[in-house]
């Protein structure tokens, strides 16, 4: 049995299936791990949702700020933006299902010396601690008033963590943090309006995963969300989105011994909201 652990997606299925084919994917006793953002901005978000669904447990996703963007349009919180490529999923026949199904999902995932998560994890959060925070989340998700709590997760603050945050608040610096946050400041405030290479990140931020002795260091984190840094594996760290939707590369990397595959990503007609 072998383990892939595989980049944003964001409904490039045609791509994703040459992946799983590269790696002769055997879904009878391998495993996939997807880092979320597996639909929106590719042509086939549908395609691409109802694999992960109809796969069971051989595919594991963690939820990205794409899928919950998905879920906002669709509970009337959140407008199709310019450049989405949702449509086809509101069109479906089991949209429902779907929707009710991705809901459901994880925002963190850990097993072993691994954890996954979407964007990142705030310098003073332990594996252990997040995997808690993240069922709050998760929690709040699966509740019959999701709208109401998706009506209040929206905004860049407050942009650091503590322990005495409480309600919205502190649901919305969870999620923040996990789907969207690229670079902190030591103290672990972060920045949501960078979003270029790490050659450039502002002063007094920094890449997340490098900020000394953050508290999840005794993990390996898989990660994705961050396209322009592109592919970047060091011992405690594995980011995988780079950039497909973008004319890319889609990348994985089969855990038990780390080997990197990739494809390149062809630019296709996109499908607008």
């Amino acid at each position: 049995m072998s383990t892939y652990a595989i980049g944003d997606v964001q409904g490039c299925y045609t791509a994703f299936r040459k992946l799983l084919d590269l790696v002769y994917f055997d879904p009878g006793h391998d495993k996939l791990w997807l880092v979320g953002d597996i639909v929106n901005r590719g042509p086939e978000s549908l395609e691409m949702l109802r694999f992960v669904k109809q796969s069971g447990d051989a595919v594991i996703t963690v939820l990205g700020n794409h899928d919950l963007h998905l879920l906002m349009v669709n509970a009337g919180i959140a407008r199709c933006d310019k450049g989405d490529t949702i449509q086809s999923i509101f069109n479906a026949p089991d949209r429902e299902e779907l929707l009710f199904w991705l809901r459901n999902q994880q925002l963190f995932y850990n097993k072993g010396e691994y954890a996954m998560v979407h964007a990142g994890l705030l310098p003073a959060w332990s594996v252990p601690k997040a995997a808690k925070l993240a069922q709050e989340v998760e929690s709040a998700l699966r509740r019959d008033d999701y709208q109401k709590i998706f009506s209040q997760l929206y905004g860049n603050e407050p942009d650091y963590w503590q322990d005495s945050w409480t309600g919205a608040e502190r649901l919305r610096v969870i999620i923040n943090a996990m789907t969207r946050m690229r670079a902190c400041s030591p103290d672990g405030h972060m920045n949501f309006s960078y979003k270029g290479p790490l050659q450039t990140v502002p002063a007094g931020y920094m890449p997340w995963f490098d900020v000394p002795h953050r508290a999840s260091l005794d993990s390996t984190i898989i990660c994705g969300h961050w396209s322009a840094l592109g592919l970047y594996t060091t011992d405690r760290v594995v980011a995988l989105d780079s950039g497909c939707v973008w004319n890319g590369q889609l990348s994985a990397m089969r855990l038990e011994d780390r080997k990197v595959f990739q494809i390149p990503c062809d630019k296709e007609i996109m499908i607008g909201c």
